[in-house]
């Protein structure tokens, strides 16, 4: 791989005092976070993963982990879109591991990701959950920048996500495509729609909560957003033109779940609003 940035973030999260506190980081190279916020009163922390270059150029390698002690809740974000930017000097890779001990809760919900034009992006996120842990995560990607007529008809893009609850996989994908403008008008796979979404939830809901979802939902999510429960997840997919869509349908469904599986009520992290 060619010479660029290299940088890794390590955190440990664990409870004390009533609520879940970062209690040790490591990092190199540009990844950091600031102080945990606690706006929930269950002591859940909310955590800003920063990345000062706002862009991940070729040859660039980003690794993210974080480790959930048992009980432990945390919400992890970023305060700005994930930029891979055209390269010409190999491939750029980011790397996330989130291990959630027994009874704990992650929801790992990044802001958008946006593959320039030309970029050769490798993204891969892998969780491993504990005895009734919960996981909820997105991933939401604009293939291109359709606000300034920018498409991804050349680049390289590989995406992988991998859940594991007790060393047993429940949920894997993985797709890769690169130099195949096809691919984004061929009606059976992007159909010409730039942008895609997809939110796994791993962890306990009532029944009906997919048709709860719908309903909740509604018209607007006609044609865009499905909801699918599978044996061990349920997964919430976006295909459409609007990278606001995507965000406004996902965090309806984040809210539904919460309410559903969490038994409490969505407190979208404060940055969303800066």
């Amino acid at each position: 791989m060619a010479d660029g940035w290299h940088a890794e973030l390590e955190l440990w999260f664990a409870n004390s005092h009533g609520k879940t506190r970062l209690m040790r980081r490591r990092h190199c190279g540009p990844l950091a976070v600031q102080r945990a916020f606690h706006p929930e009163d269950d002591g859940s922390a909310h955590v800003y993963i920063l990345h000062p270059p706002g862009g991940v150029a070729g040859g660039d390698v980003l690794d993210i982990a974080s480790h959930l002690a048992p009980s432990s809740r945390v919400v992890l974000t970023t305060p700005g879109a994930t930029k891979f930017y055209r390269s010409e000097r190999g491939m750029s890779v980011q790397r996330t591991l989130i291990d959630v001990g027994a009874g704990g809760t992650c929801e790992n919900l990044p802001q958008e990701t946006i593959l320039f034009e030309g970029a050769d992006a490798s993204i891969s996120t892998r969780i491993m959950l504990g005895d009734d842990a919960v996981y909820a995560g997105w991933d939401l990607i604009s293939l291109g920048r359709p606000a300034a007529g920018e498409r991804f008809a050349r680049g390289r893009f590989r995406q992988r996500i991998e859940i594991a609850r007790c060393g047993e996989i429940i949920w894997f994908e993985q797709m890769a495509f690169s130099d195949a403008p096809e691919v984004l008008t061929a009606p059976f796979i992007f159909a010409g729609h730039p942008i895609m979404g997809t939110m796994v939830y791993a962890g306990p809901a009532l029944e009906n909560t997919v048709e709860h979802i719908r309903d909740h939902l509604g018209e607007a999510a006609r044609g865009v957003f499905s909801v699918s429960q599978l044996e061990r997840v349920i997964v919430c997919r976006y295909l459409g033109q609007r990278m606001s869509e995507a965000k406004r349908l996902f965090l309806q469904a984040w809210s539904v779940l919460r309410e559903r599986g969490l038994m409490k009520k969505a407190v979208a992290p404060r940055i969303w609003a800066t």
